[in-house]
């Protein structure tokens, strides 16, 4: 079979040269492997997600001069397979509502000390323990929206020690357990980032996933979901993130220059590819 890419952005903002970077690095896999690309959106969180950004996404590729398969997956439209997949977890145990407020997570861990444990993206581990109303039944039973988080102890309980094939690297040992109870669904949308990506690559056939090095550290999490789920494991290559002037990775949230931006300064898509590498 032929090996499967994929390039997969959220709709919450306009795209920057980090992701026109990542885009043409699988595009460009892909033809050198005589491989698939594939465009996946990622809208899951609806608080941000706007159909004009997504719109923009295929302006921008499209200018770039990139070209995918149809159709493109739109996780929003494929919720019922993330809630099968939790439904999964749920079954083995590994599963638990989760009412804390923000505040109630923030008290919580500062009463814990300084010492109290952070996941690689600087986020403390969640308080199960200090938080008595955390699954408070009747709240539960009157609806109240919650979160649901993966019990990390349960879950690697049931697992052997995990790895995953790194470019350039070979077998990287998985440590999930440096994420603590992550959030699995949360309480504004079903589900979360992490659920989503390892079901979505799974149900898509990608074989290769090429994406930035900001995501290196989730990767052990993913690959502790796909064995609980019995899911496939790609191969990964985590780029080097690209840069502004002061060093920072471009960002949306740091309102980075847009390509759209770009574009209506005059560049052009050859001398975007030629900025980022990729020559003609």
């Amino acid at each position: 079979m032929p090996p499967v890419f994929r390039f997969a952005p959220s709709p919450n903002g306009y795209l920057h040269l980090g992701h026109a970077y990542s885009a043409l690095l699988n595009a460009q896999a892909a033809q050198e492997s005589h491989g698939r690309f594939l465009l996946r959106i990622e809208d899951i969180d609806v608080t941000r997600c706007r159909p004009a950004f997504t719109e923009a996404i295929f302006e921008d590729l499209a200018w770039l001069g990139l070209r995918w398969e149809e159709p493109v997956l739109r996780q929003a439209d494929n919720m019922a397979a993330y809630g099968k997949a939790l439904d999964r977890l749920a079954g083995l145990g590994l599963l638990y509502p989760s009412l804390a407020s923000r505040k109630e997570v923030s008290e919580a861990v500062v009463a814990a000390g300084p010492t109290w444990p952070r996941d690689p993206d600087g986020a403390p581990h969640h308080p199960r323990a200090s938080l008595a109303k955390d699954a408070d039944p009747a709240r539960l039973t009157a609806g109240e929206l919650h979160a649901l988080r993966l019990d990390m102890a349960r879950a690697l309980a049931l697992v052997p020690p995990l790895s995953w094939q790194e470019a350039g690297e070979g077998q990287v040992p998985a440590d999930p357990g440096r994420w603590g109870d992550v959030v699995l669904a949360r309480k504004e949308f079903a589900a979360s980032y992490h659920i989503a990506v390892v079901v979505d690559d799974a149900a898509q056939g990608v074989s290769e996933v090429i994406r930035g090095r900001d995501l290196y550290a989730a990767t052990g999490l993913h690959r502790l979901l796909q064995h609980l789920l019995d899911l496939p494991a790609p191969a990964y290559r985590h780029h080097r993130l690209i840069e502004d002037a002061a060093g920072d990775k471009l960002s949306k949230s740091l309102a980075s220059k847009s390509l759209r931006s770009l574009r209506a300064e005059g560049a052009t898509p050859v001398a975007i590819r030629q900025r980022l590498g990729f020559g003609q």
